[in-house]
């Protein structure tokens, strides 16, 4: 049971327990992936005495296997950052799957990712030349704390730092190519959906998310 978190809030606190160099720091700032990471990231901004703004990304799953990501977007200044995987793309196609659906796959998740640009509160923040820690409830992929990085980037970011409270080791791998570091405090060998490490992992609806951030 000890590799379990009660919720996200606690898996928050205790990602903020190893983060401590960054504590009051200036130049940091946390950012949870929208929607799972708001609570996460929101728990550590409080104990680390740091902004908190959020970072809005869409996982583009696989037809009929939506928790496998063949790819991810993320919305960074005005624009989306498109992020796919090549390879398994090229391996899903071979195996039957159409690219008209891979297609109407990202024309539903952009557009969900623009409605939320209308509705989120701290999507906006200068990030030029600052240290962004960023937080999401768990890594499977990889894919759209990757997009979030590459978002981030984009921005001006100097130094991108991923963290989360479990994540698979390939995930990690994937991740840790484009971030200066990546933290995860569970990485199990044998990688089960994200929320089976969580006693509490309801759906998180937009006005809770809204709400943290606001607070």
């Amino acid at each position: 049971m000890n590799t379990r978190f009660e919720d996200r809030t606690d898996a928050g606190e205790r990602l903020a327990a190893v983060l401590t160099q960054f504590r009051e720091r200036p130049d940091a700032i946390v950012l949870g992936l929208v929607r799972g990471g708001i609570p996460v990231a929101a728990a550590a901004a409080k104990a680390l005495y740091l902004p908190l703004g959020a970072v809005l990304v869409r996982k583009l799953g696989i037809p009929g296997h939506d928790e496998t990501a063949y790819g991810a977007l993320a919305w960074s200044q005005g624009r989306v950052v498109r992020l796919l995987n090549r390879p398994l793309i090229n391996r899903i196609l071979e195996h039957g799957v159409r690219q008209e659906w891979l297609d109407q796959v990202e024309e539903r998740e952009r557009a969900e990712l623009l409605r939320r640009v209308e509705r989120y509160p701290g999507t906006d923040h200068d990030l030029r030349g600052r240290t962004v820690l960023l937080l999401d409830d768990g890594l499977a992929t990889g894919a759209t704390m990757r997009a979030a990085a590459e978002a981030v980037r984009a921005a001006g970011a100097a130094q991108v730092v991923a963290a989360a409270p479990v994540g698979s080791v390939e995930a990690e791998a994937s991740v840790s190519q484009i971030c200066d570091a990546v933290l995860c405090l569970h990485l199990p060998g044998k990688f089960r959906a994200v929320g089976s490490f969580y006693r509490h992992f309801e759906q998180l609806t937009d006005e809770e998310a809204i709400s943290l951030l606001r607070q």
